[in-house]
């Protein structure tokens, strides 16, 4: 039996995004077109902006389709550095797409750059955040729940305090989408970005969400789509799915079924880590370490036995260095080598997670008396 247990990395599509994806991809029109075809796709696209722009709290206008997240990460630090000045900061445990673009940005623009600095928790400190932002600072991006350990920034008191100074203020809510409240007053941001494959929508497919009267340069110039910010056809049967997805995504059940996880996971191999319990996280997350073993090798063992589980941030898969997240968070090496990370969806009950860890002790079993 096989069991998909990275849910955190893409979210299988639900059956409603499937049939929406599927009337939208019979339709042959360019949604910029102006005849039937054309009015008809643009009906499909003003619906799904509709739709996300009423989940967020925002106007219309303010939802620009991209072409996933790391896309939407993209177009906000660009096109809000555009037009201003001073420096950037951003968490020491943003996903890539993010790290990667601040340090590209501040090197290219010749800016100061900030990692913000996390416990051993994995969370900020906010008050220590606020302390560095003032009038100048040009922008700052914090990520409302982390994609490998699942845990939950205090961004709204970040965001207060950015939105006293006239600062810009972006969440990437790409995990927390579907499990948090991601409106934008509710995190205090003036920018979101989120991905539709993490809710169980289409891959390929996401958006920015950009509060009223905050200023963002265009990222891609062309045909002037989504009011001249990010030009291209959009991706109409993908976007269909997003919004279908947005209203039927559910991991209500998850906090159940991962606490009865770890707890299990803890009573058979109590040397184990769990990373963030003692915090909020995101009750469909568990990222964890077995100490003395290579995290690469667990997840071989247990993909031969049938389970999909993650070693670190699928999006950086292929590379040996140690998770950066858990190097901000302080963790030993040789224990950041050894993380798994088990993230759970709707389909999943208790026996999924009980039998992954008599999984995860046959496969350790194995490999330690293979090892002598």
């Amino acid at each position: 039996m096989k069991r998909y247990l990275d849910h955190n990395a893409s979210s299988p599509m639900l059956a409603s995004a499937i049939e929406a994806w599927q009337q939208a991809a019979r339709l042959p029109g360019n949604p910029s077109s102006m005849h039937w075809a054309g009015r008809q796709a643009r009906r499909v696209l003003d619906d799904a902006r509709d739709a996300l722009a009423a989940y967020f709290g925002v106007e219309s206008s303010g939802v620009i389709f991209t072409s996933g997240g790391t896309e939407a990460n993209n177009l906000c630090l660009a096109g809000v550095l555009a037009e201003r000045q001073g420096a950037l900061l951003v968490s020491a445990i943003e996903h890539p797409s993010v790290l990667n673009t601040a340090k590209a940005l501040c090197q290219a623009q010749q800016r100061a750059l900030t990692l913000l600095p996390v416990d051993a928790n994995g969370c900020i400190d906010p008050v220590a955040v606020c302390a560095q932002i003032d009038s100048d600072t040009a922008m700052v991006s914090i990520m409302l729940a982390n994609n490998e350990s699942g845990v939950i920034q205090s961004v709204a008191t970040v965001g207060e305090h950015c939105q006293a100074l006239g600062v810009p203020f972006h969440v990437d809510v790409v995990q927390g989408l579907g499990k948090l409240d991601c409106s934008l007053d509710a995190l205090c941001a003036h920018f979101v970005s989120c991905s539709a494959h993490k809710i169980g929508g289409a891959k390929g497919t996401g958006a920015l969400i950009q509060r009223r009267g905050a200023s963002l340069a265009a990222w891609m110039h062309g045909g002037g789509q989504e009011r001249k910010r990010r030009s291209g056809t959009e991706n109409i049967a993908g976007i269909a799915s997003f919004a279908a997805a947005l209203s039927a995504c559910d991991f209500s059940s998850c906090a159940a079924v991962r606490d009865d996880f770890e707890q299990r996971l803890l009573a058979a191999m109590p040397d184990v880590v769990v990373y963030g319990q003692d915090v909020a996280r995101l009750a469909n997350t568990s990222l964890f370490s077995v100490p003395g073993m290579d995290g690469e090798t667990l997840l071989m063992q247990l993909d031969l036995a049938g389970f999909a589980v993650a070693s670190g941030s699928a999006c950086s898969s292929g590379k040996r260095e140690p998770s950066h997240v858990l190097r901000a968070m302080g963790v030993p090496t040789a224990l950041a080598r050894a993380s798994l990370r088990v993230s759970f969806g709707a389909e999943h009950t208790i026996e999924d997670g009980e039998a992954l860890v008599q999984a995860l002790l046959r496969v350790r079993t194995l490999l330690q008396s293979m090892a002598g």
